[in-house]
């Protein structure tokens, strides 16, 4: 046997393999039939292109990574958590949404506490300075994550806070997200680094060996100052937050949130049980669990390629299930699985009004144009959707009746549901929901009416790229 033919049966050998291979993960692992079929053609048809893509996109490390996503020092943080040694506030709450609270305790195995502070703060001309006067009056800790963090602009007004609070004795600790982080150049790491901030990168992308599982992403925001103050929701650090100097308001409108009161302890306790698997030295627990501060009952519920895999969606889809009047969406990016897309019609069929603001100017368009291929069914279910006529709207909301509302992270994409690392402060409060219906109505104002006879009206062209796009959804 010559060496040509020698190798060439070896290189058939192992392609023959690796098709196999990642045709029979994709059968045994995928949850959804239509994406194992897909998996298993492009594996079989494309024997080693296919299995670096499937390796890349489609190989779900939900099982293979949860035991290290959660390592032994992750469970003695969440042991320590003194918000679990208290009684749960769901007696305080609505008798209606009484069942929605149990659901959120069986899934996220945090209590419902009392006492709470939540204020919505509006783009970056309000969320910046309170963040930064924060950072500037912490005498304990400083913990922060954040899956962009542009230094340049508003960023670099973050490190210089960061390192005058490290020069004065505070622990100052930074989540920098290993891909969110290159949204910025030159990166965040090094102006950190140059100041003398203690960060680590979350799953560092790299090139030998090579980081096959890159979809997998901390897009949670976290701001927690000595324990009793905290910021999140889905603002990153960016100078587009910000009004311009000519006066025109932001190029990114979002919704951040300041917090304060017991469930502080639980947003803290997600940054060091990430910072903890990031390879950092765990840091002490709460000694001193933070004071009453308010009267919204709230809740932190974790979601991510682990164990804590559709967490939120369940919420969503439970809360959804028990809205009675109205249920208000406003989200970046618009691609709901279909379990929750089955649950907003069946809400608008039986009477709740149903609205979901998208915005018209997106900065990926891809987005909107399959958002708009999957609006057709809730068109037609009764629900309401209006595109906002302005900058681009990166707010993520999510509001039942005016009551029960998510300050969090993540959109009501794919991605968000399934690959990114997420997290989402419940809160039960009459006042916070008026607040954010009120913000809600306006920018409703601002929003054209897309109808289901607009969605009907398409020409063939857009149809076609709308539904291209779509069927890639899962993996924008």
């Amino acid at each position: 046997m010559s060496a040509d033919t020698l190798f060439y049966l070896v290189v058939t050998g192992l392609s023959l393999a690796g098709s196999l291979y990642g045709a029979a993960h994709a059968l045994l692992n995928s949850r959804d039939p239509r994406s194992a079929a897909a998996w298993v053609a492009i594996c079989v048809f494309l024997p080693i292109a296919g299995l670096l893509l499937y390796l890349a996109f489609g190989k779900n490390r939900i099982r293979t990574r949860a035991k290290r996503l959660h390592s032994p020092s992750d469970s003695v943080i969440a042991g320590e958590r003194l918000a679990m040694e208290s009684a749960d506030a769901e007696h305080l709450i609505a008798p209606e949404y009484r069942n929605l609270a149990y659901l959120g305790r069986a899934t996220s195995g945090n209590p419902l506490l009392a006492g709470n502070t939540v204020g919505p703060l509006l783009n970056g001309d309000e969320a910046y300075p309170a963040m930064l006067e924060a950072i500037r009056g912490a005498r304990r800790f400083v913990h922060l994550a954040s899956y962009i963090f542009d230094a340049r602009g508003i960023g670099a007004e973050f490190v210089q806070a960061l390192a005058d609070a490290r020069a004065r004795g505070v622990e100052v600790r930074v989540m920098l997200d290993a891909f969110g982080e290159l949204y910025g150049l030159p990166r965040a790491g090094a102006a950190l680094e140059e100041a003398g901030v203690e960060f680590l990168r979350f799953l560092p992308l790299r090139l030998f060996p090579p980081t096959l599982g890159f979809n997998l992403r901390n897009h949670r925001k976290i701001l927690v100052i000595d324990g009793h103050l905290a910021f999140t929701g889905g603002m990153n650090i960016r100078s587009k937050h910000l009004s311009r100097p000519d006066g025109r308001p932001p190029k990114v409108l979002d919704v951040h949130f300041r917090v304060q009161g017991p469930v502080v302890a639980q947003i803290d306790a997600v940054f060091r049980a990430d910072w903890a698997f990031s390879g950092g030295a765990v840091p002490a627990a709460l000694l001193v669990q933070p004071a009453p501060a308010g009267d919204a009952e709230c809740r932190v519920i974790v979601d991510g390629p682990n164990e804590d895999l559709d967490k939120l969606l369940w919420v969503l889809v439970g809360a959804i299930s028990l809205a009675r009047s109205s249920i208000k969406i406003m989200t970046p990016y618009f691609l709901p699985p279909r379990e929750l897309t089955v649950a907003l019609q069946t809400a608008a069929l039986r009477g709740v009004e149903v609205t979901v603001i998208l915005p018209a100017t997106n900065n990926f368009a891809f987005m909107n144009w399959a958002a708009t291929h999957a609006l057709g069914d809730l068109l037609e279910a009764g629900v309401r959707v209006a595109f906002f006529q302005g900058p681009f709207v990166h707010t993520k909301f999510f509001l039942v009746d005016d009551y029960y509302a998510h300050a969090g992270s993540s959109n009501l994409d794919p991605r968000s549901l399934r690959l990114n690392f997420e997290m989402a402060v419940e809160l039960y409060d009459q006042d916070v929901g008026q607040r954010l219906a009120a913000h809600f109505t306006a920018s409703l104002a601002r929003s054209r009416p897309y109808t289901h006879a607009d969605w009907r009206r398409r020409r063939l062209p857009a149809r076609l790229r709308d539904a291209a796009f779509w069927v890639f959804s899962p993996y924008l």
